[in-house]
């Protein structure tokens, strides 16, 4: 359940597009580009939570989950699980809906000041990031220069965020949370700036589903 309400979490992990940038940019110079200049996208992802076990002194890597997304800044998007399981989280800039197909039920939440200090905020809010995360450099690997973002506040699940960017575009993301997980991203045939109605980010309530509200 850990395992799933992370995942979940993790959506909002999710998605990313950029403008090209110079190749000399820092990580920040680049992410504040990709922000400032990127109102809607959409694409795919792949998805690994990585848990380590100290009674072994070794890590163990989940089976990817895979799917897309489309966003529209501020606070509107559609991140679907495709596989292994399909489940759909969506939010209208007002309420957040979680749909497991599996057991026809949807939970609805109240986004609020809670996405604010979210990895949602990152991708899907707005361009005033440094008003609740502490932004610094990461260093380069593997040809990708990371931006790392601390919550300032204490009111989240993730301890640390990692975003890589390369050529002035997110390419992943590493969400370390507070029982020692890491979930691993990364993105895939991004579209920058498509045009997307505000309409397909209304969420129907499917026929028969049963419904919590939290």
């Amino acid at each position: 359940l850990v395992m799933l309400n992370n995942l979940r979490t993790a959506f909002c992990l999710l998605v990313v597009l950029g403008l090209p940038a110079l190749a000399q940019a820092t990580a920040l110079e680049q992410f504040k580009s990709f922000v400032s200049a990127t109102r809607t996208a959409r694409g795919e992802f792949t998805q690994r939570l990585v848990k380590a076990e100290a009674d072994r002194g070794t890590a163990r890597i989940s089976n990817p989950s895979t799917g897309s997304f489309q966003f529209a800044r501020p606070g509107k998007f559609i991140w679907i699980y495709s596989k292994p399981y399909e489940q759909l989280l969506q939010a209208d800039g007002d309420k957040l809906y979680i749909f497991d197909k599996d057991l026809n039920q949807v939970t609805i939440k109240t986004l609020g000041n809670a996405i604010g200090s979210s990895p949602a905020a990152i991708l899907f809010g707005s361009n005033d990031l440094e008003k609740n995360f502490t932004l610094s450099e990461g260093g380069t690997r593997d040809g990708i220069e990371w931006l790392q973002a601390i919550p300032k506040t204490k009111d989240t699940n993730f301890e640390k965020i990692g975003i890589g960017l390369k050529d002035g575009m997110p390419v992943a993301m590493e969400l370390r949370d507070s029982f020692g997980q890491v979930s691993l991203l990364s993105f895939t045939r991004f579209e920058k700036n498509p045009s997307l109605s505000p309409n397909q980010f209304r969420f129907v309530i499917p026929k028969g589903a049963d419904v919590l509200q939290q």
